[in-house]
């Protein structure tokens, strides 16, 4: 519980994301976004809004703390498609990094999904998506997002 408490505030956040993921490509999109975060539950749920001015949409995400697992589930949901993302990608803080998993899909392609969440210090700290379709033997990082407090 309280692993997701250094993100509450608001953030300035650099994206660098993979124009075509699973394809070989190495072409990257890189956009501003900027991100308001707020603790819940005494630290057992977390939720922030953040907004991409540059690509014309918005996310929501959803972070809640199991105790009797001692697992967090993150859901996200996207203004582009206005659904709640299912399967939770579901995970644990050691120390100042987090590692989160689920199995998902891109485009049709089945893959397994992991983020891995890095805190930097009080006033930085970095999310990374990752894909792996060789039953998690190799990783293809396709979206990083690099926080500052604003």
């Amino acid at each position: 519980m309280n692993d997701f408490d250094f993100l509450t505030g608001t953030w300035n956040v650099a994206n660098r994301r993979l124009v075509k993921p699973l394809s070989g490509s190495d072409e990257w999109d890189e956009f501003p976004g900027t991100t308001v975060d707020t603790r819940h539950f005494d630290g057992a749920a977390n939720f922030d809004e953040i907004v991409f001015p540059t690509m014309g949409f918005s996310g929501l995400t959803l972070r809640l703390y199991n105790p009797a697992t001692e697992l967090w589930s993150i859901y996200w949901a996207s203004s582009a498609r206005g659904v709640l993302d299912l399967p939770p990608m579901v995970g644990r803080f050691d120390g100042p990094r987090g590692e989160f998993y689920a199995d998902d899909s891109h485009q049709g392609t089945p893959v397994r999904c992991r983020f891995v969440w890095t805190v930097h210090g009080p006033d930085s700290c970095r999310w990374e998506q990752a894909f792996s379709v060789d039953g998690e033997r190799t990783w293809e990082t396709n979206w990083t997002m690099d926080f500052t407090r604003a």
